[in-house]
């Protein structure tokens, strides 16, 4: 009697070592670039934020279905949540591009395509960028409005200074900061890099960030025509602060 032996599936393929770059894979690395981390051990990626909403889409483009931890981080010992898995094709393929573990001193660039630059920069903006906005008092009816990155590495920082003059004509300063370098448009500058990170409604982004922005934008832009400004004031230290 002859013996039936069982085919054992065999081992699943392994996914492309360079994945295709798309736009949301492009804020992924820009959310990898400020706030991301990639453990000394060749293989656990990481990405910690105090917005889980920015998690779950971090995990919805990496098709991830690992649950959110939780871990101590600053001086206070605030607790935040995290992602944490292990891929060593996609932690090497970080690497490639420019990110790298210990990357807050050591990064200089990311191998972003052009045409997805300002999808990575909406990521960076994500992380670690800000916008600010502030009645100036040496102009009547006038509104100041700024948008920051900020790094420890000043050459990461004149890269994106170099690429957004190159796409966008428009190039900010950089100057030492309180958390090492920032990186600062203004006014109009700000404006046009808003029009480029934010071109389609339905591009992955961090809510609260891209409401912000928006009312500070309206309220310069109600500043000029000298209407009365549709947004919260907030009065600290003698500054009008626009939140």
């Amino acid at each position: 009697m002859e013996t039936k032996i069982k085919n054992k599936p065999g081992p699943k393929p392994l996914p492309a070592a360079n994945p295709a770059w798309t736009a949301e894979l492009a804020y992924v690395c820009g959310l990898m670039a400020s706030d991301g981390c990639l453990i000394s051990n060749g293989k656990t990626i990481n990405l910690t934020s105090k917005d889980i909403d920015q998690l779950e889409t971090f995990k919805k483009i990496l098709g991830l279905k690992t649950p959110l931890s939780w871990k101590w981080r600053g001086a206070h010992d605030i607790k935040y949540p995290q992602v944490q898995f292990c891929n060593v094709r996609l932690y090497r393929w970080f690497q490639s591009i420019g990110i790298s573990p210990h990357k807050s001193l050591t990064i200089h660039k990311v191998l972003v395509p052009d045409n997805f630059f300002f999808d990575f920069l909406r990521g960076e903006f994500d992380g670690d960028g800000c916008s600010y906005a502030y009645w100036d008092t040496r102009w009547r009816s006038s509104v100041s409005i700024y948008v920051s990155f900020v790094s420890g590495s000043k050459k990461y920082l004149e890269w994106i200074q170099e690429k957004t003059n190159q796409l966008a004509g428009v190039c900010g300063v950089v100057a030492p900061g309180t958390r090492g370098y920032s990186l600062k448009y203004a006014k109009y500058q700000a404006k046009i890099l808003h029009t480029k990170m934010y071109y389609e409604k339905a591009m992955p982004h961090l809510k609260r960030k891209k409401e912000k922005f928006d009312r500070q934008l309206q309220s310069h832009d109600w500043s000029l025509s000298k209407q009365c400004l549709p947004v919260n004031i907030l009065r600290h230290s003698g500054v009008q602060w626009i939140t």
